[in-house]
């Protein structure tokens, strides 16, 4: 298996598959907590019958039997080959990425279509925006490993955020925190950040393939992190939180299913953007914070904003745009930002 297909779950940067809905990136205090707890490992799955006794499973058994044993067994290789990628230092491992950042730009035709599009949209075109891109994606998805297995005060002691000030008058209000972020830059980085400072409560979306799902457990797991489904039930979860005065995040430009969103223009085109960042601020009354990522030399920078106008979804382009626009080639241009989800009504503009 392809080292970028490892990760592509979460690092859809080469098109090959789609991200959660709403994994989070969060500010953080400098003040960190000086023990934290290492992200626990998935609890694993239940062993089969005559395993307790040290029976091995017969050569005779059904096919669908053995079958059925593959995505938990490629669940803990992906696990221990991740964890081994973790050891190396942060440089190597953006280098690593770089290389097949670069490599999936030369050998596919549908990424290099994608990145020229959506680059077009906001006016970088020609070929350099395209490798800068594509490297920059390789480089995201280079560091996830060094990111979800190395303990939360490793990853803390190589954020910088000059923006604290920021946090700490959403905190004051005391009316939680809704903490919004496009695809751009380490968007993972910053919730296993801020769980060191107060628990958070993340958007998640069990992955397509069974085997990625004890990668992204012990990814998603650890101290202060709680993880709710991508339905009904974690947006409770959410609603919650926020009148409890604690901490959620989302992806705000993350391609919602229909009934989820409406069209609003990005980059002068419509892209179909999603509501329940309004929803949320509406029924809660919650401080909004745009939080970003940026990948620096040795670590990562958040960069923090409040929010003030309610997040529609005209709002939030009109601020994701400005965003990109600070580090462009950091944002995941290969992602189909302009697709028409499935049931949804048709764009008032054909997208070009």
């Amino acid at each position: 298996m392809a080292y970028s297909t490892l990760i592509a779950q979460e690092a859809y940067a080469f098109g090959f598959a789609r991200t959660d809905l709403g994994l989070v990136p969060y500010p953080v205090s400098p003040v960190m907590s000086a023990d934290p707890a290492v992200p626990p490992r998935a609890p694993s799955s239940p062993s089969p019958p005559g395993s307790g006794s040290g029976a091995a499973l017969s050569p005779a058994a059904p096919a669908h039997e053995k079958r059925a044993q593959s995505p938990d067994t490629t669940g803990r290789w992906l696990v221990g080959f991740a964890s081994a990628l973790a050891h190396l230092p942060l440089a190597a491992a953006r280098g690593l990425g770089a290389v097949a950042g670069l490599a999936a730009l030369a050998l596919s035709a549908s990424y290099r279509g994608k990145l020229r599009a959506n680059l077009g949209r906001a006016g970088f075109r020609g070929m350099s925006p395209m490798v800068r891109a594509a490297i920059e994606a390789g480089r995201m998805a280079g560091e996830l490993p060094f990111i979800w297995m190395r303990p939360s005060a490793a990853i803390a002691r190589r954020v910088r955020c000059d923006d604290v000030a920021v946090l700490e008058a959403a905190e004051r209000a005391g009316r939680g925190i809704l903490f919004l972020t496009p695809h751009l830059g380490a968007f993972e980085v910053t919730a296993r950040w801020y769980a060191l400072r107060a628990p958070i409560t993340v958007m998640f979306r069990p992955p397509r393939k069974a085997a990625l799902g004890a990668l992204l457990a012990r990814a998603r797991g650890g101290e202060g992190l709680h993880p709710v489904p991508a339905a009904l039930s974690g947006v409770r979860a959410m609603l919650r939180a926020l009148r409890a005065g604690a901490a959620v995040g989302l992806l705000p430009d993350q391609v919602p299913g229909a009934g989820e969103g409406r069209w609003a223009m990005f980059f002068g085109e419509p892209a179909f953007t999603m509501t329940l960042p309004m929803k949320l601020a509406q029924a809660t009354g919650a401080s909004v914070v745009i939080a970003v990522g940026e990948r620096v030399r040795g670590g990562w920078r958040i960069r923090l904003q409040a929010f003030e106008p309610m997040p529609t979804p005209e709002a939030l382009n009109a601020q994701m745009e400005e965003l990109v626009r600070l580090a462009p080639h950091q944002y995941l241009w290969g992602y189909n930002r302009y697709k028409r989800p499935d049931g949804a009504p048709a764009s008032p503009v054909t997208p070009s």
